[in-house]
């Protein structure tokens, strides 16, 4: 499904590849991968043949015994030379962030698809459709807040989805999830000497990290944890 875009420049590219839909010339649409390019096209040119780049063979014929081809994976292709796209409407779409120039003469409307980085107004905007739809597969009953600081946007969409779902599932954990989760990792985790002192730095500062965002007071939180001041400094100076 493509996603509604707030970027300006994206709904130009959607805008103008939708209107050269009906008419026999060559359009691509190039940048990093994961920025929507192939849901975008999709879009538009679901019924036409989709092949795939890495197989030129395969690329080829449908060049041949097809009037709409698109083609994905076409920074894969090596040899442009054997490529005919007269008298068809061929839509190539490719995860190189930079143009080559041999392609200008082979695509009448070629077009730069922007990184989510480049695209903050989508940013807000696709956080909040991945989030509801996480908390719709994980069946969360309540509502969670999606931190700017939980988000990874490293790999656009594909890591900003991921991190969604991760923050989403990770803040929605009962108290039974996490002695079950607790236990996995102690069962994978379970060995050597002094597992107890290895181990308990896994909660121990998680919690310490959580009373401190808190109370922001080294001397609160150690009233409120029940331990001596300069234990919970030592803690501090251990884990930090």
């Amino acid at each position: 499904m493509f996603l509604i875009s707030r970027s300006e420049k994206i709904n130009r590219i959607y805008q103008t590849l939708a209107s050269t839909k009906e008419l026999f010339v060559s359009s691509i649409i190039y940048g990093e991968a994961y920025t929507g390019k192939k849901s975008l096209v999709k879009k538009i040119y679901n019924n036409s043949l989709w092949v795939d780049g890495n197989d030129l063979n395969n690329v080829k014929e449908a060049l041949k015994n097809s009037n709409y081809v698109v083609i994905t994976n076409f920074d894969k292709i090596l040899n442009y030379d054997e490529l005919n796209f007269e008298n068809i409407n061929v839509v190539a779409i490719s995860n190189s962030k930079n143009m080559d120039s041999r392609l200008e003469n082979l695509f009448a409307f070629i077009y730069n698809m922007p990184s989510l980085k480049d695209r903050v107004e989508d940013i807000e905007l696709y956080k909040d459709i991945y989030k509801k739809e996480a908390i719709n597969l994980y069946d969360i009953q309540s509502d969670v807040e999606i931190l700017n600081s939980d988000i990874d946007i490293s790999k656009n969409l594909k890591s900003l989805k991921s991190s969604v779902y991760k923050s989403v599932l990770l803040k929605s954990l009962r108290e039974d999830d996490i002695s079950y989760l607790l236990y996995n990792y102690y069962l994978k985790n379970f060995s050597g000497n002094n597992v107890y002192k290895k181990q308990l730095e896994v909660f121990e500062k998680a919690l310490i990290s959580a009373g401190l965002d808190i109370h922001k007071s080294q001397l609160k939180l150690s009233d409120v944890l029940g331990i001596n001041r300069n234990t919970l400094r030592k803690k501090i100076n251990e884990y930090y």
